[in-house]
């Protein structure tokens, strides 16, 4: 089992932001150095700040300056968050002052760099103003369609998600965002090995899902034990495990033959939802110190069966979110037809959306329309973290009565 990342967690203030960024990547190295001397390699070290919406000063100025930042301090990647969209006022275009209004300059953001991620939290969770934004939601898939088309194969939006119902410290990017306190750090895994090696042993469902139970408290308990003191020693908040059972594009390493071995015939098949379910109760069932998703991802890029059933035609965009519904953590790295429309990218996301917030669960999408490519072509990435896939089917129509309609809506 890899670790996916060490994300550190900084309230950014724009007199002390080297100061931060670099105590933060001391924490972060300390912490891979203990986690990789104990058999649990490390792929990334990530830094994440508090909602882009509310960060100090220019925007652009500091993505490029806190990437470079970040770069020099060891971190892979960096989160500015996302813009956070918790009020139905709608702001003037151009309106720099209007967290909102920094939804227009995100695909700036991600064209100027490689390494700066972002998002868009459309939902608010508090029971006197729970909602979602659709407004914001609508200018999210603006901006989706927008840098889809202005970065080669669209591959910028692998920065970008809408967030929904997602809080802070959940540490896989995009969703990474600080509650704007003392300094933090979380641990996300590429956990989905253990799944694969559990179900792969004969045994009945109760058996094969007390065997992934185990590993996973075994596992966790190991990094724990590790990490917390690391992080009390250093000032941190130790936030938890992301223990969500992350894939890579190899089999051996594929939540999709996870759901197979443990009996259905190809991932897609009737049955997956079922199988998505038991993954999900046994991270559930499990007693770690929790954060983030917990739950079973799906990126149909990022795992090689996915990948293969997608090119096989098994599964459908709304089959996806199907299994959101009892395991997943959303949409995930889905390759769209490049003509997809910005109405029908909008009632996606809705969806994601209205799921999240009626199921209490996090949730994101990260859709990603590919310029010139139609329903059943073949992607063509060149990036050693996917597998490619056939591009998903659309229906061609979207929802533009709803968002004619209002700017939010209570729930």
């Amino acid at each position: 089992m890899n670790i996916r990342s060490v994300t550190c967690f900084v309230n950014f203030d724009a007199d002390a932001a080297a100061d931060t960024i670099q105590s933060a990547g001391q924490v972060a190295r300390r912490m891979r150095e203990a986690l990789e001397a104990n058999g649990f390699p490390v792929q990334t070290t990530r830094l994440a700040t508090q909602p882009l919406s509310s960060l100090p000063g220019d925007p652009m100025r500091m993505a490029t300056e806190l990437g470079e930042q970040c770069h020099t301090a060891g971190f892979e990647y960096l989160s500015l968050g996302p813009v956070v969209a918790d009020t139905a006022e709608i702001p003037r275009s151009g309106a720099a002052g209007h967290g909102l209004a920094r939804l227009e300059r995100i695909p700036d953001m991600i064209r100027s760099t490689e390494n700066v991620f972002a998002g868009v939290l459309v939902t608010h969770q508090a029971r006197q103003s729970r909602g979602i934004h659709l407004e914001a939601v609508r200018r999210t898939a603006h901006i989706i369609r927008e840098i889809a088309h202005t970065t080669d194969l669209g591959f910028g939006n692998l920065r970008l998600a809408m967030l929904a119902n997602v809080g802070p410290h959940a540490p896989f990017f995009p969703a990474a965002y600080h509650d704007g306190g003392p300094p933090a750090v979380a641990i996300a895994t590429e956990s989905a090995d253990l799944a694969v090696a559990a179900f792969s042993e004969a045994g009945s469902l109760d058996e094969v899902r007390a065997r992934l139970v185990a590993e996973v408290e075994r596992a966790a308990a190991q990094i724990d034990d590790l990490v917390r003191p690391l992080a009390s020693a250093c000032g941190c908040r130790f936030a938890g495990l992301d223990f969500s059972l992350a894939p890579f594009p190899e089999e051996d390493r594929s939540i999709g033959a996870a759901v197979e071995h443990l009996g259905v015939d190809r991932f897609g098949a009737p049955g997956t939802l079922f199988a998505a379910s038991l993954l999900t109760g046994c991270l559930r069932q499990a007693s770690y110190a929790r954060c983030g998703f917990n739950g079973l991802m799906l990126p149909m890029l990022e795992d090689a069966t996915l990948a293969s059933r997608g090119r096989e035609r098994l599964f459908t965009v709304n089959d996806l979110l199907l299994y959101s519904s009892v395991c997943g953590t959303g949409l995930d790295t889905v390759p769209l037809p490049g003509d997809v429309s910005e109405e029908e990218l909008a009632g996606i996301l809705l969806d994601v959306a209205v799921l999240a917030l009626q199921l209490d669960k996090p949730l994101t999408a990260r859709l990603m329309p590919v310029p010139g490519a139609r329903a059943g072509d073949l992607t063509e990435f060149d990036f050693p973290y996917f597998a490619n896939s056939r591009v998903l089917d659309v229906k061609g129509y979207g929802s533009r009565g709803l968002f004619e309609r209002g700017v939010w809506l209570a729930m």
